[in-house]
């Protein structure tokens, strides 16, 4: 039963920081949809905000810091599950427990970012709109789930032209 809880947790996590790491894997041959994605993104959280031009200025340099350097705290606890996964039954006790120790200093990394992220967006916007842009996260991140559900479901629709 803790494996299976254990398995399906792993891949959420791992379905979530792909569609998180979204932008920051994708090739260069498709960068018009990346751009397209990143367009989409600066007007979602601009509607959804209502920020002022001056407001927007200010937002999306901090946004995009924030982003950048949780992205790069997000590939190090996907290359720990990588390295979990494929080295499992040779990893030595102490190795996991460094693993672990690894895995737990993202985390608060991640909390810490968080932290001064909130900060900085408190020096940037008024309060109401801080709570908005959390809001706004958790709406992002929902659309796309939803988006990328209807795009698998219509593939599997039409088998074979997977191009």
């Amino acid at each position: 039963m803790h494996s299976y809880k254990f398995n399906a947790m792993k891949r959420v996590v791992t379905f979530l920081l792909i569609i998180i790491m979204f932008p920051v894997i994708r090739s260069s041959a498709q960068n018009t949809n990346l751009e397209k994605l990143n367009n989409y993104k600066i007007g979602f959280f601009t509607k959804k905000l209502n920020l002022t031009s001056e407001e927007a200025e200010k937002f999306w340099p901090v946004y995009n810091d924030y982003q950048g350097q949780r992205n790069l705290i997000q590939v190090e606890k996907l290359k720990l599950n990588r390295n979990f996964n494929q080295n499992e039954s040779a990893l030595t006790d102490k190795q996991l427990e460094e693993m672990g120790d690894k895995y737990v200093d993202c985390l608060v990394q991640e909390s810490n970012l968080a932290v001064s992220f909130h900060r900085k967006l408190k020096g940037v916007l008024p309060p109401v709109k801080v709570i908005l842009y959390y809001q706004a996260e958790n709406q992002y991140k929902i659309q796309l789930l939803n988006e990328l559900q209807t795009v698998k479901q219509q593939q599997r629709a039409r088998p074979g032209r997977n191009f």
